[in-house]
């Protein structure tokens, strides 16, 4: 594919939630002028802009903060995931023991695990983290599994006959076939860590997009709540763009989708 054809693809894809982002945003901007809807209830999306620009200095010192705690806890909750869908891979008891369990840690709700390891790590940045890598590691954990399962089992047995360890059957043939799923769970994951980092916020901190949200919640100003929410939704499109890139730098051989 030529740059010509790359850009079109790109354009064709890009331009419909375009689009449709834009006139959710102007029918919005309507309904605020024209309603004279309060702007302490439903600021317009000009109100909520003009804020944003007052306050970027500010929102940006918070963003960094939780830049910072996203992608760490994105980086462990990763690793996290993958080396335990690398261990249930290779140990089937272990998977049939604890694959029921990682589901129903699942079913425990963020908010109201974070308390309690507040109160058993206190309010550092270990509490935070951890908050971040159970959100994270789940998915990364079940798609890098189901990669992992669909391994070609023609080359398998080809492998296997040939004479191959089972380390290395896993080095140059499941692991490199299961990327594909892997990138997928990754991409879910790093959406989740930005949720995973206000959630944290949240629960204790003094400094970030979270905190940043509580204070302007207390001081009922909706329209700088808006730009945060904003900013997050930013945030978790840049997350997912890059895990994006670079599956598509890195898995070279995945023919073209049209």
């Amino acid at each position: 594919m030529n740059t010509k054809e790359s850009i079109y693809s790109v354009f064709k894809n890009v331009w419909p939630p375009v689009v449709a982002v834009l006139f959710f945003l102007a029918v919005w901007q309507a309904a605020a002028v024209f309603l004279h809807i309060e702007p302490w209830m439903l600021p317009s999306p000009a109100n909520i802009a003009a804020e944003a620009a007052a306050q970027s200095a500010l929102l940006a010192d918070h963003a960094w903060t939780t830049v910072k705690l996203t992608l760490s806890g994105f980086a462990i909750g990763t690793t996290v995931g993958l080396l335990l869908a690398v261990l249930l891979h290779l140990v089937p008891f272990l998977r049939r023991a604890l694959y029921p369990l990682l589901i129903l840690s699942q079913n425990i709700p963020t908010i109201a695990l974070g308390p309690l390891l507040m109160i058993w790590f206190g309010f550092g940045l270990l509490p935070k983290l951890m908050v971040i890598t159970l959100v994270c590691f789940f998915p990364v954990v079940v798609a890098a599994l189901d990669g992992l399962a669909q391994t070609d089992r023609l080359m398998m047995n080809y492998m296997q006959m040939s004479g191959a360890s089972q380390m290395r059957i896993f080095r140059k043939l499941e692991l490199p076939h299961a990327l594909p799923s892997l990138f997928s769970g990754m991409k879910i994951a790093a959406t989740y860590s930005v949720m995973g980092a206000i959630v944290a916020e949240w629960l204790g901190a003094s400094k970030g997009i979270g905190y940043y949200m509580l204070l302007q919640k207390s001081a009922y100003r909706t329209d700088r709540v808006f730009a945060a929410i904003a900013l997050i939704v930013a945030l978790s499109l840049i997350m997912f763009l890059i895990i994006a890139l670079v599956e598509r730098w890195l898995i070279r051989w995945r023919p073209e989708q049209k």
